[in-house]
This record gives C-alpha cells, structure tokens and sequence, in this order.
C-alpha cells in the first residue's frame, strides 16, 4: 500500500502534496511550454483555495501574452497570499516573474510571466473589470484541478 502511495505521489504535480524540499525537487518549469506554466499556476491558486480559477488562451485576442490565468479571492489578504504562493512556487521551479503590479491596491494583482499573465482578483473587482467576458470568447484551457 504505502509503495502504491509513493508511486502516485511520484506520478502527479499535484503541489498540494509536495512539501518545499520534494517540490524543488521537481523539474525545472523554465523555458516550459506556456499551457504547462498556466496549469502549474491554476494548481498552485487551487491549492491555496483561489476560486473561479480560469485559463484562458489569449494568444489570438491579445499580444502580451498565450495565456491569462484568473482566479478571485475571499479577501485582499487572500490576494496577497495566493501571488505570493505562486511567486513561491515557481521561484522553486526556476521561473521568476517578470513583474508584479497592483500589490498594494488590494482588490487586483497581475502577476507578468511573459507568456502567462495571472490576474487574482477580489469578488468586486472581478465583477467590475469583467476579463470573463471582454475575453469571453477566448478558448478556455482544459486544467487539471
């Protein structure tokens, strides 16, 4: 059972299950494909409890980026942990972001990853700036979380 464990373990990204040591451990994310980078981002936002976690594939809408990846939070602490959690955590994988805007603002965050963008929102200002739609017709990118 406990070898079972391991091998599913050993078999997932899922970041929920690495610990900082294991998670370093893990191959390298730079110079990934930029869907890879989304979804690593989209677990990383899942595990820390971000909701409405979305990936949409942009390249063809916009020119700054392949990928938007947007999830809103339950408070302006929550925004603030959530992109640090990703900062974190690609950090570790050897990705640094390019760089980060609206830190202080509290209610929206964008995170630059070249040809990944993060956008962590509060519930207001995901309503009010309403990315959903005006790149609604952008496809949405199948995640595993």
């Amino acid at each position: 059972m406990e070898e079972n464990l391991m091998m599913n373990k050993a078999e997932t990204t899922d970041t929920e299950f690495w610990s900082e040591e294991e998670y370093r451990k893990l191959p390298t994310l730079k110079g990934a494909d930029p869907l890879e980078l989304a979804r690593e981002i989209a677990r990383i936002l899942d595990n820390k409890r971000g909701r409405d976690i979305k990936v949409l594939h942009v390249e063809d809408k916009t020119e700054i980026a392949d990928y938007f990846v947007l999830c809103t939070a339950n408070s302006n602490t929550h925004i603030k942990s959530l992109v640090g959690e990703v900062e974190y955590r690609m950090d570790l994988r050897g990705v640094d972001s390019h760089h980060v805007e609206g830190r202080d603002n509290g209610t929206w965050v964008i995170a630059d990853y070249y040809h990944v963008i993060l956008h962590v929102f509060s519930r207001e200002a995901r309503e009010f700036y309403n990315l959903d739609k005006l790149y609604g017709d952008a496809p949405e990118a199948a995640t595993e979380i």
